[in-house]
């Protein structure tokens, strides 16, 4: 391929098999479809039928409903003559989970089944039994009776089937060999699909979907690799499960989802928020809006990441690198440059009365300011950065800290060090021999002059700087230079974006930014985006690395995207859980709507909100129940209580 041809190509996506599902084909050189679940009671015909039809105006490709008992899946048909008759004809899915006559019926009715290879012919019981090889092969057979009846029907009526494995809800059998690992994912739906090939059966989609975009993105990139090795390659649906609401919910989603596209897997997208199912369409559009076919440049898959997360090794550079957690770097705006005030924004505040700053759960620790100074004191938490021409002249250095072009350090060499004659930040100890630096360098402009010079320095903190559309695979590529060299210096990654919108920059920095960190690369977030809120920037900047797990600022929340098997308003709940527990800095609370998306699928969660039935709630610490059966009108408190009971409240400070 010549470069005039690589030029001409932006994106390269994963060949795969197509599927049809209902007129609708998937994989291939097909679109990237998108896709919804209702959240309605699937016996009531009309209110599902109204809520597929939002969602199919708002873009759904296909509409999944749950059918978790035969009734359900027998209204499947009353749901889709109603759709049909009004002259929808938007393929439907049926999503089954503990109940394979369910999953039979709906075969024939709907155009695509899913199934949870973990809980379709499994009871979990949380037992951990050693199988020798032959126990183990005789549970397959199990599974391979129960499982046929259901290909046959499929055949038949030529309906498509989606093996769909949930990490937080694997089988005892997989958990026992394989342990909750992205390995175990990948083997639970191998060995239903190996079912289907030895049954020739092939109209099949698969997903790897967890709460954690760190767990979710090595177990489909170990699925490619396993069918890779055994011949296959069937579309992926991707999907990052219980992400939650609003903006948590939609960074957690384009980290785990976006990092996936941009290696060319996926064909079909499926955000789970908390809130109502046509909400979601919109964020699945701007996450797959980037990757068509003729709107980038080519670029090699840089594959330096690995199967299982490994942070990069970097040496610290007083608070950045090492050991580090990454560091937030943000750029000052007119407020700023006004007043302190502006510095709320930024997590400070400061009280007059007092003469000091409170700092909130989210205070940056760097602020770039160009080449202009503020006319007041700063925490002394908060350091400045200024262009180097600028830093020079300053005759007070102290807290500040210049930033390099490629060209200026380049020129400098490694003779003429800046340096400080006091600490950068004396609250954090930092020796007066560490004279730091930042060196901004283009992902494009890595070159051997500037390693060279790297490779020797030991108090250069780099930034990685890129206002392309599409940068993932090359900050991959730039690491793999820094690597190659053994550079450890620390990396901030920064990336600049010129015109995108509020709803676009709750999704393209989570990707581009959370996929590194997700990977073990960056020692530090720095976004700039002229039209967004500097209290956005700031409070996405924290959101990408909470979802990544690199730094926790804030409570997690894990809530389903409720579906009609939901037994409680899921969305009121987790506001109310929300309200009351927001303060708990680290902690990971659960909030699921029915056992189905219970223990299993809040698999990492600190404390578990579960419905149990119509107005009870379970409660959960981890994956042990601690309250069976409370009206649901108390449960909140009584969630509290628990939490207080095991240490981990905290009284809220004013």
């Amino acid at each position: 391929m010549s470069k005039a041809e690589k030029m001409k190509i932006i994106f390269i996506r994963r060949k795969t098999r197509v599927v049809d599902i209902g007129g609708v084909p998937m994989g291939g050189e097909y679109p990237i479809r998108l896709q919804s679940m209702t959240t309605t009671d699937t016996m009531d015909t009309a209110g599902t039928v109204e809520q597929s039809i939002r969602m199919i105006k708002a873009g759904a490709d296909y509409v999944r409903i749950t059918a978790p008992s035969i009734k359900e899946a027998k209204n499947l048909q009353n749901i889709k003559d109603e759709l049909r008759k009004r002259g929808y004809k938007t393929p439907l899915i049926a999503d089954i989970h503990f109940t394979p006559n369910a999953a039979e019926v709906s075969a024939r009715i709907v155009e695509k089944v899913r199934v949870n290879p973990g809980n379709y012919a499994d009871k979990k019981k949380f037992q951990i039994i050693e199988y020798n090889d032959q126990q183990y092969n005789e549970e397959l057979e199990r599974i391979r009776d129960k499982f046929i009846p259901l290909l046959k029907i499929c055949r038949e009526y030529g309906t498509a089937l989606r093996i769909g494995t949930n990490h937080g809800s694997l089988s005892d059998r997989i958990m026992s060999r394989y342990g909750d690992t992205p390995l175990g994912m990948v083997e639970s739906a191998m060995e239903f699909l190996r079912i289907c090939e030895d049954e020739n059966y092939f109209s099949i989609v698969l997903s790897m979907k967890s709460s954690n975009p760190q767990v979710m993105v090595q177990a489909y990139r170990l699925l490619v690799k396993q069918m890779q090795s055994e011949g296959m390659n069937y579309p992926l649906h991707l999907g990052v499960t219980e992400a939650g609401d609003g903006e948590d919910g939609r960074i957690k989603s384009s980290a785990g989802i976006g990092t996936l596209l941009e290696e060319g897997l996926g064909d079909t997208v499926r955000v789970s928020l908390t809130e109502e199912p046509e909400f979601e369409i919109p964020v699945c559009r701007i996450l797959v809006s980037r990757y068509r076919m003729s709107e980038t440049e080519y670029i090699e898959k840089i594959n330096c990441h690995s199967d299982d997360y490994e942070k990069q090794e970097t040496f610290s550079v007083n608070n950045i690198g090492g050991n580090n957690v990454p560091v937030v770097i943000i750029p000052a705006n007119e407020d700023i440059y006004k007043s302190y005030e502006g510095l709320r924004s930024a997590g400070y505040y400061y009280s007059e009365t007092l003469d000091k700053y409170n700092i909130g759960d989210m205070p940056a620790d760097y602020i770039y300011l160009g080449s202009k100074d503020l006319p007041y004191k700063l925490p002394g938490t908060l350091i400045k950065i200024f262009d180097y021409n600028y830093w020079q002249t300053l005759y007070n250095k102290d807290n500040s800290l210049p930033l390099l072009t490629d060209e200026e350090y380049i020129t400098l060499g490694n003779t003429e060090t800046p340096c400080h004659e006091e600490p950068v930040n004396p609250q954090a100890g930092t020796p007066p021999s560490v004279f730091m630096k930042f060196i901004n360098i283009n992902v494009n402009n890595i070159n051997d002059e500037i390693l060279s010079l790297l490779s020797k320095d030991k108090n250069a903190v780099i930034v990685l700087s890129s206002d392309d559309s599409l940068s993932l695979l090359k900050y991959r590529s730039a690491f793999k230079k820094l690597i190659s060299r053994e550079i450890y210096s620390p990396v901030i990654i920064r990336r600049i974006y010129r015109d995108i919108s509020e709803e676009e920059f709750l999704v393209f920095p989570a990707t581009d930014a959370g996929g590194l960190f997700i990977d073990g690369f960056g020692d530090g977030i720095w976004l700039t985006a002229e039209k967004i809120p500097l209290k956005t920037i700031n409070s996405i900047s924290f959101g990408i690395l909470q979802a990544s797990r690199t730094r926790i600022s804030k409570t997690e929340y894990i809530s389903c995207p409720s579906c009609g098997r939901t037994l409680f308003d899921l969305q009121e709940t987790t506001a109310k859980v929300r309200e009351k527990t927001a303060h708990l800095k680290g902690l990971k609370i659960a909030i699921m709507g029915c056992i189905v998306n219970g223990p299993g699928e809040m698999a990492d969660a600190d404390y578990g909100y579960v419905g149990s039935g119509a107005g009870k709630i379970t409660l959960y610490k981890g994956k042990e129940i601690v309250r069976r059966s409370i009206d649901s009108d108390s449960a909140v408190d009584e969630l509290i209580n628990i939490i207080k009971l095991h240490n981990d409240w905290q009284d809220t400070t004013n």
